[in-house]
């Protein structure tokens, strides 16, 4: 496909990088020249310096030819006004980023009015993940699938846990029901295991499973948690305020430090059920002050990635919090990899998550459309979600007489509200939502999964 990017940020850069890989023909737009020389030499895409708003720049990034335009600037309206000469000049598919509260409120009007395929918000959607993580507090990362009905959390199997040293074939009638462990990270190494396969203590497991049984799953293998009641919020941006209306409409206790006075004057008038102090959030004394010790949950989101970590790392030793940490740097995934920092949020990356999604659904025009996409194990695999159509050929023979890919999973059905673990008789059928996890890079829809 035929791709325009306008803006070169964090976002911009990472969807780029990711879509480039996918084999896209990507075309960049924005305003900093060195923005543009830093992106095309780390992708092979062709660079537009000039205001991604203007119909003579847009001409000259070829967007009569382009099939989608993503604006990603750091401005609201400069995506939205991108977005609409793009559909006017070029009669293109448009996705803005949108993260104004004010406009959120009203997206669904502005989508409309200006022809926008899809609107995305990086700090709506990175505090939605927040949430789910306090929700689960055992969990390292929690990803859902069928409307919220099924959950994918990864995990750490912990010593002695009636896991370790279990062949999976056997975990169904010991464990739970429900449960299906699709993803073994171990030594680096990420594998999609067979029935034949053996856990081990310090072993990272995805499982699906239904939302009603993930606490009786986590307390089967060891892993307990007492439900979060206080959380704290280092920084006090966006992504903070969507967090802390989430907490609150939960009856979850917020506390939100944050450095700017003016900032903490209006969280106070948005958000008059926490409590909103003015300080560092990297200052000890203040932390101490703050009763961090009891304190259910820390969440560092300041807009510094070595505040966060900082943050992070004091939290852990001081505290047996559960630690959600925002970090938007590649260059610190491979140090922080090891370090106990808790569970890493990255906006830019679920921004991208969102978008590729979209984008695997406009290249598969028959059979089924991606209708969610996470990337595992840091992005060593894949779980999708496939709406299936009439027509699809894996709705043509029972499962067990389908030829599927190796180091591919098919791990839940989804048909009429009900939750289907597959078996080798089950058959996928038209209308079905169908799990899907995979290292197979790049799939658009359900009958890629075929090995023909």
């Amino acid at each position: 496909m035929n791709i325009i990017i306008a803006g070169c940020g964090k976002v911009g850069r990472t969807l780029a990088e990711q879509l480039n890989a996918e084999g896209h023909e990507i075309t960049v737009i924005d305003i900093k020249s060195k923005t543009l020389q830093d992106v095309a030499s780390r992708s092979d895409v062709l660079g537009i310096h000039g205001d991604c708003t203007s119909y003579y720049i847009q001409n000259e990034a070829g967007i009569k030819q382009a099939d989608l335009l993503i604006a990603v600037t750091d401005r609201d309206e400069i995506n939205m006004l991108a977005c609409l000469i793009a559909k006017k000049a070029g009669n293109c598919q448009t996705i803005a980023r949108v993260r104004s509260p004010q406009y959120s409120t009203e997206i669904g009007f502005i989508k409309e009015e200006l022809g926008l395929s899809m609107s995305v918000n990086p700090e709506f959607a990175a505090s939605s993940e927040i949430f789910r993580l306090i929700q689960i507090p055992s969990a390292l990362e929690v990803d859902t699938f069928a409307k919220g009905r099924i959950n994918l959390i990864r995990v750490i199997i912990p010593e002695n846990s009636i896991l370790n040293n279990m062949q999976l074939k056997d975990m169904q009638g010991k464990v739970a029901v429900g449960a299906l462990v699709c993803i073994v990270e171990r030594d680096k190494t990420v594998t999609i295991p067979g029935g034949d396969f053996i856990l081990r203590a310090g072993d990272r497991i995805s499982v699906t499973l239904p939302i009603s049984e993930a606490n009786s799953f986590l307390n089967k293998i060891g892993i307990k948690a007492k439900p979060i009641k206080k959380v704290l919020i280092a920084g006090g941006g966006m992504t903070s305020y969507y967090l802390a209306q989430m907490l609150i409409k939960a009856r979850i206790q917020v506390k939100i430090i944050e450095s700017d006075m003016v900032r903490c004057d209006e969280l106070t008038e948005l958000l008059p059920k926490a409590v909103i102090i003015n300080g560092d959030a990297t200052d000890k004394h203040l932390l101490m002050e703050e009763d961090i010790e009891h304190t259910d949950a820390v969440c560092a989101l300041t807009d510094t990635d070595e505040e966060n970590i900082l943050l992070a790392l004091f939290v852990n030793k001081m505290t047996h919090a559960k630690v959600m940490t925002r970090v938007n740097r590649n260059s610190y995934d491979d140090v922080i990899d090891e370090m106990p920092v808790g569970s890493i949020i990255s906006p830019k990356e679920i921004t991208a998550e969102y978008i590729i999604r979209y984008v695997r659904s406009m290249q598969n025009s028959f059979g089924s459309n991606v209708e969610t996409l996470y990337r595992l194990a840091d992005n060593e695999a894949e779980a999708l979600e496939f709406n299936v159509e009439v027509g699809a050929r894996v709705t043509q023979a029972p499962l067990t007489d389908l030829r599927i890919k190796k180091n591919t999973l098919i791990c839940c059905i989804s048909r009429n509200r009900k939750i289907i673990r597959p078996g080798g008789k089950d058959v996928i059928q038209p209308g079905d939502s169908v799990i899907v996890v995979t290292t197979e890079k790049g799939l658009n829809g359900i009958d890629e999964i075929l090995d023909d």
